[in-house]
């Protein structure tokens, strides 16, 4: 148990610039409280003592302001930063290293009981404050979600997924998924993943304004032959980059 402790509390103070030392995070941290709790509570639920689980669980909704079911499994080295508001079902998982901001839900879809209600979080996944994860899926290894995500559907490893519904805006290509290779996004923010709808209203005025350099090309090129072009009608020129501006 200790082991695991000291392992927790390195692993904060390597995600939080926070965390002045181990006894600040031991004594302050109600990410680790909580994770703490839940450990006894699963002990207990896995043991046939499900009351007392139950129990212990609410006591560290109290106290920290996280709820755990202790049917939940949850991995090594898992950071619940601030904490405020995460609620993790029954029959969630966690992996190792993931990241857990505050106002998290893990939760179901189904109210069919013994069933994977819950989801999966697998080996070093990031979700970001306020995001919704409902369902019984699977968000891959090293998977982004970003704050206020509400999430429906399977994410694949090394992705990121933003937005209501969250859709995938970024994948990282095969064979970057050693570990090392990934970079802690905080709150599941990552360089250049933009939403989805961002990136098709920029592709659209993009080609919108390539559409009208060619049409200019083509009166100027008729002009050129002697051929009258003074029925067309003059329009007003679009300003991409303002309109891209507005976009973002």
């Amino acid at each position: 148990m200790f082991r695991h402790l000291r392992q927790d509390i390195r692993s904060i103070i390597e995600r939080d610039p926070a965390a002045r030392n181990a006894w600040e995070v031991l004594t302050c941290y109600p990410g680790l409280h909580a994770i703490i709790a839940h450990r006894l509570a699963h002990w207990c639920w896995t043991h046939g003592l499900k009351w007392p689980g139950r129990f212990i669980s609410a006591l560290a909704r109290i106290v920290t302001g996280i709820e755990i079911h202790p049917g939940a499994r949850i991995g090594r080295r898992v950071f619940i930063d601030h904490g405020f508001g995460v609620v993790v079902g029954e029959t969630a998982e966690i992996g190792d290293d993931c990241t857990i901001y505050q106002g998290v839900t893990l939760g179901g879809t189904s109210l069919t009981p013994g069933k994977k209600r819950h989801p999966t979080l697998e080996r070093g996944v990031i979700v970001g404050a306020g995001a919704q994860v409902l369902g019984g899926f699977t968000v891959g290894e090293y998977a982004k979600v970003g704050s206020n995500a509400v999430l429906l559907k399977p994410v694949p490893p090394g992705a990121t997924a933003v937005g209501n519904p969250a859709n995938i805006v970024q994948k990282h290509e095969q064979g970057t998924r050693h570990p090392a290779q990934h970079l802690f996004a905080a709150y599941g923010v990552t360089p250049n993943g933009d939403d989805p709808m961002s990136k098709a209203l920029h592709g659209l005025i993009n080609h919108a304004a390539a559409q009208e350099r060619q049409i200019e090309r083509i009166v100027a090129l008729l002009k050129e032959s002697g051929l009258q072009c003074g029925d067309i009608e003059a329009v007003g020129k679009s300003d991409p980059a303002q309109l891209n501006k507005l976009v973002d």
